[in-house]
């Protein structure tokens, strides 16, 4: 039995998605986006005490790369991995690690707008650094997708994969602190990827707690004063 830990509107969100995609059985237990994630038991799944962690085969995995790696060698019949061997395992690699690089902007961005309660310890510079940051990486992909190629809807040449998982995913987030507007391609292809049932099924469900409860969160302009 695959056992996957998870926080609604976490990196484990990719996690379950994939999990979707696959269409393997597994159990989903919520976890709250809290110091609870810090419980000894908890920390025996995740030594860092973040989310996702995955239990399987009597094993644990922490790292949503990693385990998005794992699974997708696990059960190669999906297709959503790209083996060694393969012509575009190089650039899966690549996109899906790329993920984490847009995640980490996000979770600068979501300390300075959601988890300091005191004005006095948010910083407009960082929330302006970030969100320009993330803009930067929706140009890489905005590159990526206006390659010239035959069929270019996905990241990879040969089509839908655990990178646009991955990387979907981290946009789909991102979007709170930096909007899409100028990237034409970006913006139709996560249109394409989040209409999928698997996205629809990672999504959270009525009466799960939600880190995110604004859905657009703008740069803080003043030195002091709540963040709107």
């Amino acid at each position: 039995m695959i056992t996957l830990h998870h926080c609604p509107q976490s990196r484990s969100m990719r996690v379950l998605w994939l999990l979707k995609e696959l269409g393997v059985p597994h159990v989903v237990q919520l976890r709250a986006f809290d110091k609870s994630l810090r419980a000894p038991d908890f920390l025996t799944l995740s030594p860092a005490g973040r989310v996702p962690a995955l239990e399987i085969d009597g094993e644990r995995m922490f790292e949503s790369a990693a385990i998005m790696e794992y699974m997708c060698e696990r059960f190669p019949e999906a297709e959503l991995g790209r083996l060694p061997g393969d012509p575009d395992r190089m650039a899966w690699l690549v996109w899906l690690h790329f993920a984490e690089t847009i995640s980490q902007h996000v979770a600068a961005l979501t300390q300075q707008h959601i988890l300091l309660y005191d004005d006095a310890m948010r910083s407009p510079i960082v929330m302006k650094l970030e969100a320009a940051r993330l803009l930067k990486c929706y140009a890489a992909i905005e590159a990526r997708l206006s390659t010239p190629v035959e069929n270019r809807d996905c990241l990879l040449t040969s089509g839908f994969s655990a990178c646009d998982i991955a990387v979907g995913q981290a946009v789909y987030l991102a979007r709170h602190f930096a909007k899409t507007d100028g990237f034409p391609e970006l913006e139709a292809w996560l249109a394409r990827i989040t209409d999928r049932d698997g996205f629809r099924a990672a999504l959270p469900q009525p009466g799960e707690a939600l880190i995110y409860t604004q859905a657009f969160y703008p740069a803080w302009e003043q030195a002091s004063g709540p963040v709107q």
